[in-house]
């Protein structure tokens, strides 16, 4: 159950059941129940924004200027904010991967960690890119949003969060 003064992340993925070529869409959101969040989770939530944003960022520039990205270099935009942060020890996983018709594709995937990916995010794939810091028994934060890239840009599919959402 969900309790007033909950913290909640809310990792949700989905795609349209009758088309099975359909591409997956996989998002993660956080919260707070009832109350406002405290200058800790606050802060977290920035951080790990802020992380996603460098992430996006580096994807944009890259094809925007025409110029191969691998998926080492986008994990490493997003996890060298936890860093300078000091919250490095506390993001466990890869910032991002690639999705298609299988929720984790076969293409590049945002990983620096796991694996050194050196895979080219090609144009016309998609990815999530999903930062987080997890404090174990306490909490955890993960902003997770999709991008998809053309030829000269990335661009994110959907709405960016860029607060702790109030439930």
């Amino acid at each position: 159950p969900i309790r007033a003064g909950d913290f909640v992340l809310i990792d949700i993925w989905a795609k349209l059941a009758s088309d099975p070529k359909a591409v997956w869409y996989d998002i993660t959101w956080t919260g707070v129940v009832d109350r406002e969040p405290t200058d800790r989770e606050q802060h977290i939530f920035h951080t790990v924004r802020d992380a996603r944003d460098a992430a996006i960022a580096t994807v944009q520039q890259a094809f925007t200027a025409n110029q191969p990205i691998a998926g080492w270099q986008a994990d490493d935009a997003a996890r060298n904010v936890i860093r300078a942060a000091g919250f490095g020890e506390f993001f466990t996983h890869r910032t991002g991967h690639n999705i298609a018709t299988e929720l984790h594709g076969n293409g590049a995937h945002l990983d620096n960690l796991e694996t050194h990916d050196e895979r080219l995010i090609l144009p016309h794939t998609c990815f999530s890119v999903e930062p987080g810091i997890y404090f174990p028994g306490e909490f955890g934060i993960r902003s997770e949003i999709n991008m998809i890239t053309y030829p000269g840009k990335a661009v994110v599919t959907g709405p960016l969060q860029r607060e702790l959402v109030r439930i």
